[in-house]
């Protein structure tokens, strides 16, 4: 059984004016050898956009690409033709696959936007481009685990080009939610807003945990207010 923080403090971090981004894991500029990624989950950025501020046109290939808004809304267009506003509670993935350019910008101009952006490496290179969108109510998230994104879309979730499950959970103080993992499975689990204990081991806010070796995980809610995503990983 091995459980590892990833404490807040310690990501890589680049603050652009427009752009406060911390990287979990090497990003950028951001280089730690200790810190690539976990499994195929290659990025982890808490990114706050000011009003009228984005991310200019540019490309990606082979990622599956998922952003989960945490506060504002986030204005997203692509060279598929796509044009959306993402706002809480909204998964959106891209499979970038063999090509694909997009732009991502903070919807108001007034009011910040507050979101994570996940990188998973997918399983086949090369993959048609695509994207999807859906919205999973606050309800359904609350007082234990909802999926909301998979490899085979199962239950209503988003689809992703991996053998990867990422669950959402909004959770009061006290409560608690529960996950098994299969044998020969990891997991992460990271923080949004709150703060909660897995087997003893406290995180808070932008903090991440990392498991393995671990049949079952049980997340204990220490705060009002606590908002995590856990990602189930070969």
């Amino acid at each position: 059984m091995s459980i590892t923080l990833r404490p807040a403090g310690e990501r890589g971090h680049a603050n652009h004016g427009w752009l406060d981004s911390h990287h979990t894991f090497s990003f950028a500029d951001y280089r730690d050898p200790a810190h690539m990624g976990f499994g195929p989950l290659r990025v982890i950025n808490e990114d706050r956009v000011a009003p009228g501020g984005g991310f200019a046109e540019h490309g990606h290939r082979d990622m599956e690409i998922v952003s989960w808004v945490l506060e504002g809304a986030l204005e997203h267009r692509d060279s598929l033709g796509t044009g959306s506003i993402i706002r809480p509670g909204d998964a959106q993935a891209m499979s970038a696959g063999s090509g694909i350019r997009h732009s991502e910008y903070n919807h108001s101009k007034s009011a910040p936007v507050h979101f994570l952006q996940i990188w998973i490496t997918p399983e086949t290179p090369g993959l048609a481009p695509r994207y999807d969108q859906k919205h999973f109510d606050a309800a359904s998230r609350s007082g234990g685990l909802r999926l909301i994104a998979s490899n085979d879309a199962r239950e209503g979730s988003i689809l992703i080009h991996r053998d990867a499950s990422i669950y959402a959970s909004l959770l009061s103080a006290g409560q608690k939610a529960a996950r098994g993992l299969a044998p020969g499975r990891r997991a992460w689990i990271q923080v949004a807003s709150g703060a909660i204990e897995v087997d003893g081991m406290a995180a808070g806010a932008g903090d991440g945990l990392a498991i393995e070796s671990q049949a079952s995980i049980a997340i204990a809610a220490t705060m009002d207010k606590t908002e995590f995503l856990l990602f189930d990983l070969p």
